[in-house]
């Protein structure tokens, strides 16, 4: 008699509502982001594989805040706004992260709740989501909407309040450190899309988004499966 091996069973998560963050789980931003941070760690004479580990997934002010931790907020923040200003006058190269087109769609298609939270403000959210070829959810929680940036939870906590779920009922799609930390400290389910975020733990992990199979479960619950 010859053994068989059962397949692998697919994970499967069932949520009230998806909370997506932008750069590096939609949309593929690297090369503007490493462009601009690059000549920002010139400027500062640091070294830049230090500075990007760093700099994704957070806001600007949070991530020079860390790099230089002796200098005057203010001047932080002052050099976060340069840095937007930079980043969305720069769409060269912004491509969607591969599946996202179908997998946005199928949201919206399926009128499932789900929200944008990102550490861009709402010009370079949606410049980027444009040159992407991506539609914007209804939803947006941005740069302008919290206080603190990721990993603190803010972003999340606001989302799932806007959408209307209590944090346990949402899966955040994230690529981060900052950002799995974020979803974690929320207390919900994370979903790590690309190489970087296999490393931090997430519930699940994915290589894309082409794998990500989204169905109504009924009851207006969201059925997602993965492989």
């Amino acid at each position: 008699m010859t053994a068989t091996t059962a397949a692998p069973v697919a994970p499967v998560l069932t949520a009230g509502a998806v909370l997506l963050d932008m750069d590096g789980t939609l949309v593929n931003s690297d090369a503007v982001v490493e462009r601009c941070w690059r000549r920002w760690a010139e400027r500062h004479g640091l070294d830049f594989d230090e500075v990007i580990k760093v700099a994704h997934g957070r806001q600007g002010y949070a991530s020079m805040a860390i790099l230089l931790p002796d200098r005057p907020v203010a001047e932080n923040h002052a050099e976060n706004r340069e840095m937007l200003a930079a980043e969305t006058s720069d769409m060269d190269g912004v491509v969607p992260v591969p599946g996202a087109p179908a997998f946005l769609a199928s949201l919206a298609g399926l009128r499932l709740p789900h929200a944008l939270v990102t550490s861009a403000d709402v010009p370079l959210s949606t410049g980027r989501m444009a040159a992407a070829g991506l539609a914007l959810p209804d939803v947006r929680v941005t740069a302008e909407s919290v206080g603190a940036s990721k990993p603190d939870p803010e972003g999340f906590l606001k989302g799932a309040a806007a959408l209307g779920f209590e944090p346990a009922d949402c899966v955040v799609f994230e690529d981060s450190e900052a950002g799995i930390l974020a979803g974690k400290a929320a207390g919900m389910r994370v979903v790590g899309v690309g190489p970087r975020a296999a490393a931090f733990g997430p519930t699940v992990h994915v290589e894309d988004l082409t794998s990500v199979r989204v169905a109504d479960a009924g009851d207006g619950a969201i059925r997602l499966t993965f492989g």
